[in-house]
């Protein structure tokens, strides 16, 4: 008799964009004439810009050849895009990170999942909600007690410092679902206690990118100290459209240490290395061109112009709904739009109304946890006719 993880149980019986993805297919079959705006997934939609494309057809045609074939790259990713990473994301910071510390991935996702592998199931969890899922079901599956940090208009999308210890904490910021940042100074207060706990944090920081503010820091690495306590995770996905591609990376300091039952101190990047080793085979050659190419000048400016494009997005949405008369947060630094959805409604009664009776898409806030209830998520990562179409009829709209 094969026995199964039973921490699978607790977890719910569908993934949030599965159940999203269905509602829409199913009012989809039944109303094909309607043209339905999704500004619900965050999937992007303007094309992997010239400068990626022309390298990776380069690195196409160079391992079609004898002396440029790769098979088996290195399982931490090749050097060239390392230290094009150390060099452009970091130093340029004034942040030093060694080329040992950096690991390449296929998917942010992917490693915000998988990093638990490395942590012991006792580590008690301090995550943010409303919560990008993949935090709170991986450590379901791993049978970790976790412990919620509510992040509401009231703490005005800050989460508050947990008033017991705890051995992990996730952030994300700027946030997902939320849109909402932190300043250096908020970061500061989130290091200091990891060092007072002796706590990681597992920093999300894939929309970095799409900061516009000063004083809000695009790595958690620029707050004094982070490197003893923090791990942070990167993403192409949003930044160079490589959603479909698939391309990211995670920094995890030597000066990390976690600690065996009897208290011994343990590398946390040696770990990480030994588990990449053993269960990860690289990231393709072809691809780790094209996310090198993200840095050239050409790729660097094509980039700022798709993500500029979006942030436009972000502001027709936001000034859209507030003329419509929705309380909105976030679409500054970031491509995520929060709202608050009308007194007497639940998220998901908004989604169905939203798309059955102005045909467009976003995400009920309490898919995100219990704190998003009462509020839902639409993104800019659509077209800028559909972001402006979806406001005039939502501006038409009227809510029964």
């Amino acid at each position: 008799m094969s026995l199964i993880n039973e921490n699978f149980l607790n977890l719910e019986d569908s993934y949030l964009f599965s159940t999203i993805a269905k509602k829409i297919s199913d009012y989809a079959k039944k109303n094909p004439e309607k043209k339905i705006i999704k500004l619900g997934i965050g999937d992007v939609t303007r094309p992997i810009v010239p400068a990626c494309l022309s390298a990776m057809h380069k690195a196409v045609d160079e391992i079609g050849t004898q002396n440029g074939f790769k098979g088996y790259g290195p399982e931490q990713g090749y050097e060239f895009l390392r230290n094009t990473i150390i060099e452009n994301d970091y130093k340029l910071r004034g942040v030093n990170i060694e080329i040992d510390e950096v690991f390449i991935s296929d998917g942010a996702k992917c490693d915000c999942g998988n990093i638990v592998d490395i942590f012991g199931k006792n580590n008690k969890v301090a995550i943010t909600d409303p919560v990008y899922p993949v935090y709170l079901d991986t450590n379901i599956m791993s049978g970790r007690e976790i412990i919620f940090l509510p992040v509401t208009a009231e703490n005005e999308f800050k989460p508050e410092l947990p008033k017991e210890k705890v051995d992990m904490i996730y952030l994300c910021f700027p946030n997902n679902p939320t849109g909402t940042v932190l300043t250096k100074e908020d970061l500061k207060k989130w290091v200091n206690y990891a060092k007072e706990n002796n706590s990681i944090i597992l920093y999300d920081s894939a929309y970095e990118a799409f900061i516009t503010e000063e004083n809000i820091p695009h790595s958690i690495y620029e707050i004094e100290g982070a490197k003893d306590v923090a791990i942070e995770f990167r993403s192409f996905s949003k930044t160079a459209g490589f959603t479909g591609v698939r391309c990211a990376y995670v920094v995890v300091p030597k000066n990390l240490k976690g600690y065996t039952k009897d208290g011994k101190e343990v590398s946390l990047n040696k770990l990480w290395n030994r588990r990449t080793c053993t269960k990860f085979n690289g990231v393709s050659y072809v691809i780790q061109r094209a996310a090198e190419a993200t840095f050239s000048e050409d790729g660097k400016q094509q980039i700022k112009e798709n993500i500029n494009y979006y942030l436009e997005n972000a502001k027709i949405i936001k000034e859209g709904l507030k003329d419509a008369g929705f309380t909105v947060y976030g679409g500054v630094n970031s491509p995520y739009v929060w709202l608050k959805v009308p007194e007497g409604m639940s998220s998901w009664d908004f989604f169905d109304k939203l798309l059955e009776e102005v045909n467009i898409v976003g995400t009920p806030g309490s898919g995100f946890g219990k704190f998003g209830e009462g509020y839902f998520r639409l993104t800019a990562f659509g077209t800028k006719e559909n972001s402006l179409e979806a406001m005039k009829r939502i501006k038409n709209w009227k809510i029964k």
